[in-house]
């Protein structure tokens, strides 16, 4: 089974792991478990005290915060460009979100205490590990102003190319209610807007299946906040071809 599930995915496909310094990757790598990442499947709660981190490669892993009453809303995604359980780096034992399993795929997890000591091992590491940081806290700062100031239009158009960036194609698997718990809107909104964009020939939406159709129109319609998001994360974490075929040169899976 090992060996089936590495052929769908390998560390390379996680953009922040393909960053990471030959030496620590070198380190890291026996320590990389590949695991299946689940619709709905939840990584942790509010409260718990993480374990592990997550760099998912084709999955999509949702930051939520939820309130007393049961209602939630999304601060964040993180797919294959970065990784779940920032938390582990910035001193705290517990976790104040939680995270959950957007969109169902494959991705690496590691054992907190053996990245915390890379971290604090090499420097590299932690200005890569630091940027990915800033850049999920411009994610989450833009996001509220989203939830707060935009059209649920606009907040949809966001949201899909955020997740689009993080999966390989143009599909996504995703009901309307999970969307509006997502964005924390009445499920109502999402259908409505779902319309909009579907009457307009932006994307197709059918049971569960959303694709997109005119990725240059979603961006039209999308407010700044994705651009503003876009923008920094390419500019605090140039990916690079250069990275990928260094990548391709560490060690592989059997």
């Amino acid at each position: 089974m090992p060996n089936l599930l590495a052929k769908k995915s390998d560390p390379c496909q996680n953009r922040l792991l393909n960053a990471f310094p030959k030496v620590v990757y070198e380190r890291l790598y026996p320590n990389l478990e590949l695991v299946p990442l689940v619709l709905g499947q939840v990584l942790y709660e509010s409260g718990d005290t993480q374990q592990y981190v997550y760099f998912p490669t084709d999955a999509i892993v949702s930051l939520l915060y939820v309130m007393e009453n049961g209602a939630s809303a999304e601060i964040a995604v993180v797919g294959n460009e970065g990784l779940v359980g920032i938390s582990l780096f910035m001193g705290g034992d517990s976790v104040t979100n939680r995270a959950v399993v957007q969109s169902a795929g494959f991705g690496y997890r590691l054992c907190g205490k053996k990245i915390k000591e890379e971290f604090h091992r090499h420097g590299d590491l932690l200005e890569l590990v630091l940027r990915y940081t800033q850049s999920l806290f411009t994610q989450m700062a833009q996001t509220a102003v989203c939830n707060r100031h935009h059209s649920i239009v606009q907040q949809l158009c966001r949201w899909l190319l955020l997740s689009m960036d993080r999966l390989n194609g143009n599909e996504l698997v995703m009901t309307q209610e999970l969307i509006a718990n997502m964005l924390g809107v009445r499920r109502e909104g999402v259908t409505e807007a779902a319309g909009k964009l579907q009457k307009l020939g932006i994307i197709e939406y059918q049971r569960g299946h959303i694709t997109i159709l005119n990725r240059k129109k979603l961006e039209q319609q999308s407010c700044e906040c994705y651009a503003v998001v876009k923008k920094e994360t390419d500019r605090l974490l140039p990916y690079s071809v250069a990275n990928q075929a260094a990548c391709a040169g560490r060690i592989q899976p059997d």
